[in-house]
């Protein structure tokens, strides 16, 4: 009798490296990345990382510890790149924009923010943004308003933004389009009534997402400069 080889079975072949926690977050965040986490099951993950679930389990414990660390791993990410700039007011854009860019990239990890808003690494970009409010002579009193204002913008924006993606991605609708569609229910409202919003429909249908955050980082910026 001739024995089935792992070629001959049709299954791919067990790795042979040695598998880390930092590699199986990696392969979760690309499966969360392609799928959003419906897509994220251990069989999933056995499968991309070619190894046995007893292998994954001894890094975590669960499909929850993994996304949990997953969104760790990518803020940790955005602190990394962010706070080294000199100027702190410039090194507040950029966390800003960071988590805004990652949320845009990863819609996932906002989900999960909102479930667990005070993941280790959301605390540090918390504390980051309050070391730069102090660096940019925020007084004391006011710091604590100030770094809520600040994290609440940047996750609710980022948040919403990646959710109407979301909606759109299950759609035949285009953000164009949807914007096209907005702007026009808009054009016919009543100028009388809504003068302001009858006058920004070209806004509404040409803005950029991201230049409009930044924006509303910047009118922060120059509040928190009243401050002083």
């Amino acid at each position: 009798m001739v024995k089935r080889t792992a070629a001959g079975s049709g299954r791919s072949p067990r790795r042979t490296d040695s598998l880390s926690r930092e590699l199986i977050i990696r392969a979760a965040t690309d499966l969360l990345d392609d799928a959003g986490e419906p897509g994220l099951t251990l069989r999933a993950l056995t499968i991309r990382l070619r190894t046995g679930y007893g292998a994954i389990y001894h890094h975590v414990a669960d499909k929850g510890e993994l996304l949990a660390a997953a969104t760790d791993d990518i803020i940790t990410r955005v602190l990394a790149g962010a706070v080294s700039d000199p100027d702190p007011r410039e090194a507040l854009r950029r966390l800003a924009m960071g988590l805004f860019d990652a949320i845009d990239a990863h819609p996932w990890v906002g989900a999960e923010l909102s479930r667990q808003p005070w993941r280790p690494a959301l605390v540090d970009f918390y504390e980051s943004i309050g070391r730069l409010l102090d660096a940019l002579a925020v007084p004391e009193h006011a710091r604590f308003d100030a770094a809520g204002t600040l994290v609440n913008y940047v996750l609710g924006v980022a948040v919403q933004n990646a959710a109407n993606a979301r909606l759109r991605a299950g759609s035949d609708t285009d953000r164009a389009a949807f914007l096209d569609n907005a702007a026009a229910q808009w054009a016919q409202l009543d100028p009388g009534q809504y003068p302001f919003v009858h006058a920004a429909v070209t806004q509404l249908r040409e803005h950029d997402d991201r230049q409009q955050f930044l924006v509303g980082v910047d009118i922060f910026l120059t509040g928190i400069s009243t401050l002083h």
